[in-house]
């Protein structure tokens, strides 16, 4: 049977690392999306081709479906699809059997250097096409909190934690008065936050700390005006800069700046999210970062 589906990216707003130990976070989903499209062509072998935003093959690859081996261009990343292509066999022994090939194509709305989803979506995706669960694919491939693939499954802002393990998930509303002073803007640096994740795991987090990351989500949300959401930033970036150990993003990078500045996920790269003049596209532009979604564009 032929499938389509699309899931949107991600961008998670407070609680960076802090979610993995229970707090509650603030993520949106984003305009765009990974769109997956499966054309049945009842063969016993399924190729796999990848398309970045600009349209370019990004890449490519072919397996048997029985077992998933690697028939063509074998590397990293056709190893990491091996996995999670044999994670939702396990999951669902009924999941591409005999005959069942084809072949699939991918497209992104986003660049895959953004750190916007690429592997929450095409987790998202593959689960759905897979018919299993988005998380139980997820874990059994990555050590992520889920609050990716939560927002790959919704259209609102979400309130996202973890309890015992298992996702709470609640949908906001979030339109802030002041959204034409929200900026996003890529720092030119892809992060991969695995490593960091697995070192922030391994310390100890006092419950007192993850009360109050919880509580900064909640008056995030309920900002009424741009300095009160730019005193919220304030407080976070304090908080994580603390326990992280590391710099601030806007003493390191922009403290001329006339507003205020947060890291968005792994500290030190992907997105950061901006709280200041509307013209701010101008200032970002002059210090080289070329790529700045104003909030109602990219949400």
């Amino acid at each position: 049977m032929n499938f389509k589906i699309s899931s949107p990216g991600k961008l998670l707003i407070t609680s960076e690392y802090c979610v993995l130990k229970g707090a509650q976070a603030f993520a949106i989903p984003t305009k765009f999306k990974q769109h997956l499209n499966f054309k049945y062509k009842g063969s016993n072998n399924l190729t796999w081709k990848s398309f970045d935003y600009d349209n370019s093959l990004w890449f490519e690859c072919e397996f048997e479906i029985e077992k998933f081996d690697i028939i063509k261009n074998q590397n990293d990343l056709s190893l990491t699809l091996q996995k999670i292509l044999r994670s939702a066999k396990k999951l669902n022994p009924n999941f591409l059997s005999k005959n069942q090939g084809g072949e699939i194509i991918t497209t992104l709305d986003f660049s895959k250097d953004w750190g916007l989803g690429t592997s929450s979506t095409i987790i998202n995706n593959i689960a759905k096409w897979s018919n299993i669960s988005s998380y139980e694919l997820l874990w059994a491939n990555y050590n992520g909190s889920g609050y990716d693939v939560a927002c790959a499954q919704s259209s609102k802002p979400i309130l996202y934690a973890l309890n015992n393990r298992l996702p709470v998930i609640k949908e906001i509303d979030f339109n802030p008065t002041f959204s034409k002073n929200l900026f996003f803007v890529y720092l030119n640096a892809k992060k991969d936050s695995n490593e960091e994740v697995d070192n922030f795991i391994s310390q100890k987090t006092d419950k007192s700390f993850i009360n109050n990351i919880s509580k900064l989500s909640s008056r995030f949300i309920k900002s009424k005006s741009l300095k009160e959401f730019q005193k919220c930033i304030i407080e976070h970036e304090e908080l994580i800069s603390q326990i992280l150990r590391k710099e601030k993003v806007k003493n390191k990078y922009f403290l001329d700046y006339d507003g205020e500045i947060k890291s968005l996920g792994a500290w030190g790269g992907d997105f950061i999210l901006a709280a200041g003049p509307e013209n701010s596209n101008d200032y970002f532009f002059d210090k080289g970062f070329k790529t700045v979604f104003n909030f109602n564009t990219i949400f």
